[in-house]
């Protein structure tokens, strides 16, 4: 077994490495950039070498800098994680020629798979069925729209070397097929240094159900079940679970064997995934093969028992398998959510900056724990006060949850989204919070479309209606009663003028156009010196107790004798006075007043905010890389007007309406911080 590995990634994954080396007793050298150098795998890993500038490019993607990096701290081994160079043929096979073991896949295997061209041809070899479409590199935009026009409309314009939903896009006629083309050209030459491109029909209402199969170097190979992945928003997986509540166990056994077919054509050893795309009738076609680990392999972890990193590393050192097909389990139900650094409520666009708090979910499992059905497991490469980078994806943590059934996993995964406390920087909470109250996702009838027809228009509040609103209410004034009755005990207050707890409170929001809303609630106590409380609204009662400490964001607790987390903050929202409570992805600002307050409250002039429809503001921290006009030029609705470039991604700025450009505030090459003006118009 080796003695020292080296993790060549970031974040998350690469913690999520180091756990494993570190329970096997292995030592790590971990690699970082200048905007990673106080990050967390630094600072888990027993060694850190520094291997360039920010931009992945620059650091991540520098296969030599990776190799001297070994060679300098003596690591026998290189765990590459997903992305960056983990499906790269040179690096591999450079790797194995230094005499370093890579821990991974053989650099033929992923020449064979990894290269989204060659392994469609290889698959139609092993007669795997395999969507219509054209498998050789497209020379030209134009030639794109041609062949596109031959296949039929909807088709999928990908990168040969893509991944994560970067140069990826869907066109549906002449125009977005010529636009694609370029777009993911772009983005692929800037994410992968690859920029071949082909395309393929666009199947409808599919399902995207991946199959995890692991090989060693004696010949076995086995598949550990499926994993639905069919929860993505712009080809980006948002949630995943295993087992999927969709196919049946013959379609499970025959997707199987066939993944292990496929592995074995081509003398696959290590972790890896066979994407297979599922049509109503559960008939299945061939997508792609990833040769590396899955971001959502935990859920795999869950449910079988397995450490898939720990079985990585042991087929590497040459051991054989420990398990058969026969061994293979599937105990209970997991879900992940990937809990992203973007504003779901601005369009989903990336959000960076500092993690003023970072407080996830009390964990009670690592990896798989089959013992701990209902454990919460959280891989994070972030901490508390900790920077989100604009170089590199946007995840911020990987939320897991195990349980019995597939309905005791989603209650506890809506139970841990409620206490995971995120702030500094925007993130999908209320969104995966919507997505896992929605009936269809309840009831397993989804496709990948899923997202793009219930949320055609972007994601809204009012897109998470709460089962019982007046619970949030009740909340703020129990909250305020207790905070009230902390007040009373200060010593030192004058005699006749100390603060009165009272049981008679106005609850008062403000709507986005300005109205109050007043509701009145008495709270009271019904268990004396508990901290229990009766609190009554709308001719509703809601019994209460918490031992939450008082000024802690998450509040957990008993209402009518039922367990609830929730989020409680004083002056965290846009009132000072207000509290924020948050509670299965709605949230509400609440002043919580006695009765003269809020008469007087109710005198107060409305401000409206002001007119910003003249400026072009940035939605987002990010790079300023094209300004398309310039002053004086006249715009029409939907012209574009600038590019941002934030973690990895192009987001092109369009006009909302017909204007004059009357000035240029930003260059490009800018660093922007979001709403900061980038042009006015006259």
């Amino acid at each position: 077994m080796f003695k020292k590995i080296l993790i060549a990634n970031r974040g998350e994954i690469a913690c999520r490495v180091i756990a494993t080396a570190r329970k096997m007793g292995i030592k790590t050298v971990a690699v970082y950039s200048d905007a990673d150098k106080e990050a967390r795998h630094v600072e888990l890993a027993d060694e850190a070498v520094h291997i360039g500038a920010a931009p992945s490019r620059e650091s991540y993607l520098q296969a030599d800098r990776i190799i001297a990096a070994c060679k300098a701290t003596g690591a026998e081994a290189v765990h590459p994680g997903y992305g960056f160079l983990s499906e790269n043929e040179a690096f591999a096979k450079k790797v194995e020629e230094e005499g370093i073991a890579f821990i991974g896949p053989k650099h033929y295997s992923i020449a064979a798979m990894g290269d989204k061209i060659a392994s469609k041809k290889l698959a139609n070899e092993a007669k795997v069925n395999t969507i219509p479409g054209w498998n050789d590199a497209i020379e030209s935009a134009e030639r794109a729209v041609e062949i596109a026009k031959d296949i039929g409309y909807p088709v999928m314009i990908k990168a040969s070397a893509g991944g994560g939903g970067k140069g990826l896009r869907v066109a549906f006629n002449d125009k977005e097929a010529l636009e694609g083309f370029t777009a993911c050209q772009n983005e692929a030459r800037n994410s992968f240094g690859d920029d071949r491109i082909f395309i393929e029909k666009f199947v409808e209402q599919p399902r995207h159900i991946e199959i995890q199969v692991l090989g060693d170097a004696h010949g076995n190979v086995v598949y550990l079940n499926e994993r639905e992945c069919s929860i993505q928003r712009r080809h980006q997986k948002v949630i995943e679970e295993a087992p999927s509540p969709f196919i049946s166990e013959e379609t499970r056994k025959a997707m199987g064997e066939q993944a292990v077919a496929l592995a074995k054509a081509v003398k696959y050893q290590s972790a890896g995934t066979v994407e297979f795309v599922v049509g109503k009738n559960q008939d299945f076609y061939f997508l792609e093969m990833n040769t590396r680990l899955q971001v959502e392999h935990p859920v795999t972890e869950c449910i079988t028992g397995l450490d898939l990193v720990e079985l990585m590393i042991r087929v590497a050192a040459g051991e054989e398998l420990p398990i058969t097909q026969a061994d293979v389990k599937r105990n209970g139900w997991s879900i992940e959510c990937r809990i992203n650094a973007e504003d779901p409520f601005r369009n989903f666009l990336p959000s960076t900056g500092r993690l003023v708090k970072f407080q996830p979910p009390k964990a009670d499992m690592f990896a798989a724990d089959t013992q701990h059905l209902g454990g919460v497991r959280v891989d994070t490469g972030v901490y508390d006060g900790g920077e989100i980078p604009m170089y590199y994806d946007s995840m911020i943590a990987k939320l897991i949850v195990h349980g019995k059934d597939r309905n005791d996993a989603i209650a506890k995964m809506r139970e841990a989204l409620n206490g995971f406390v995120i702030r500094g920087v925007s993130s999908n909470i209320p969104f995966q919070a919507a997505l896992l109250a929605h009936p269809k996702f309840v009831s397993g009838e989804f496709n990948t479309g899923f997202i793009a027809e219930h949320y055609a228009k972007g994601f809204h509040a009012e897109d998470v209606p709460h089962s019982q609103p007046d619970f949030l209410l009740a909340l703020a004034a129990f909250m305020h009663r207790r905070y009230r009755a902390r007040a009373s005990r200060i010593s030192g207050q004058l005699e006749g003028h100390g603060v009165k707890i009272g049981e008679k409170f106005v609850v008062v929001t403000v709507d986005a156009q300005g109205q109050q809303h007043h509701t009145d609630v008495s709270v009271t106590d019904f268990q004396n010196g508990t901290g229990s409380s009766a609190v009554t609204l709308n001719g509703k009662t809601y019994r209460m107790s918490s031992d939450a400490s008082l000024g802690a964001v998450v509040v957990t607790g008993l209402v009518n004798d039922q367990p609830f987390t929730a989020q409680v903050e004083r002056g965290a929202g846009k009132n000072p006075l207000a509290l924020r409570v948050a509670h299965n992805g709605t949230q509400v600002e609440a002043m919580v007043l006695s009765p003269l307050g809020a008469r007087l409250m109710k005198l107060m002039p409305y401000k409206a905010p002001p007119d910003l429809s003249k400026f072009l503001m940035s939605p987002m921290p990010g790079l300023l890389v094209e300004v398309s006009v310039q002053p004086g030029q006249q715009v029409q609705a939907g012209e574009k007007l600038a590019v941002i470039e934030a973690m990895k991604m192009e987001n092109v700025l369009f006009a909302a309406r017909d204007g004059v450009v009357s000035k240029v505030s930003a260059g490009k090459g800018e660093s922007l911080a979001v709403d900061q003006v980038i042009l006015e118009f006259a």
